[in-house]
This record gives C-alpha cells, sequence and structure tokens, in this order.
C-alpha cells in the first residue's frame, strides 16, 4: 500500500500576504512570530517555522460538506511559505516529530476508523487505515492541540 501526503495549497492563502491588519482582524487572523522552534507547523510548507519568521495564524475548514464531521480548527501558514511537494510514501519531519491523530473518512465523509500515533509511526498507521477500501482519505491532526496538519490520500 502507498500513500500520498498532501499539503495546503499556497495559493489558497496568497490574498492574506497583501492585507493590512486591520482587514486581517476582521476575517480573525492573527500574525504572529515563531518564538521557538518546533512551534509552528506551516501548513504549506510543511516545515516548522524558524525563530523569528512571520506566520498567520487562522481558521481552516479542512472537512466541510454535509457531515456530522464538518471541522474548523486553527492552522499557521508562514508568510513566506514555499509549497511543499512530497513525495509518495513520505512524511515530513514536520509530521514526523509529532503525536498525531489520524481518522480515516469514505465517500460520504463519515468516519470510518481513527487512532493516535507517535509521528515516526506514521506511514505505518496510514498503510494500516487504507487496507480497509472504504477509506477513502485520511486526515492528520496535530494531537496535542487538536489542529488539522494535512491530509493523506491511498496512491
Amino acid at each position: 500500500m502507498t500513500f500520498q501526503i498532501h499539503p495546503l495549497p499556497k495559493a489558497y492563502f496568497e490574498d492574506l500576504f497583501s492585507l493590512s491588519d486591520a482587514d486581517l482582524k476582521t476575517r480573525n487572523i492573527l500574525k504572529v512570530t515563531a518564538d521557538s522552534q518546533p512551534g509552528f507547523p506551516c501548513r504549506v510548507s510543511l516545515q516548522d517555522a524558524k525563530i523569528g519568521e512571520e506566520l498567520f495564524l487562522l481558521s481552516y475548514q479542512h472537512l466541510g460538506g454535509s457531515t456530522p464531521f464538518a471541522a474548523t480548527h486553527a492552522i499557521y501558514v508562514r508568510k513566506d511559505a514555499t509549497q511543499a511537494h512530497v513525495d509518495i510514501d513520505e512524511v515530513p519531519a514536520v509530521l514526523a516529530r509529532r503525536v498525531l491523530s489520524v481518522r480515516g473518512f469514505n465517500k460520504q465523509k463519515m468516519m470510518v476508523d481513527a487512532d493516535v500515533v507517535n509521528g515516526d509511526d506514521l506511514a505505518q498507521s496510514l498503510n494500516k487505515l487504507f487496507e480497509n477500501t472504504e477509506i477513502e482519505f485520511v486526515h492528520i491532526h496535530n494531537a496535542k492541540q487538536g489542529c488539522f496538519a494535512a491530509m493523506a490520500t491511498r496512491n
């Protein structure tokens, strides 16, 4: 079994970079500066921000549509993020070093299975989840804060 981890697309956030502080505030988006590393995981670059880097902290709907599992949570996006390109079966270091919650969903966006894993066991966990042919995609969350980290699909 193989899997593909997908970062969020930088294009989705491009308009944020030109907004004034007042405009960001009306959208409930904060500018923050990383003061530790790790600690500020960017969902576009799939890297932890370096100390002193500017990020946006914003609410992101990672599961929409007609499902009781529709969900929104806070995420970080680095202002100068480069779009991550993750290889098949690759687990980026930003995920490998964290405790993660993995949640497998079917076509109807209903949760089929879930687990909590150490990031260095993520590949094994994704392969196990995708053995269930009902699972279409897996959402990966940082277990401690509950934040959406990335999505994975069967490859």
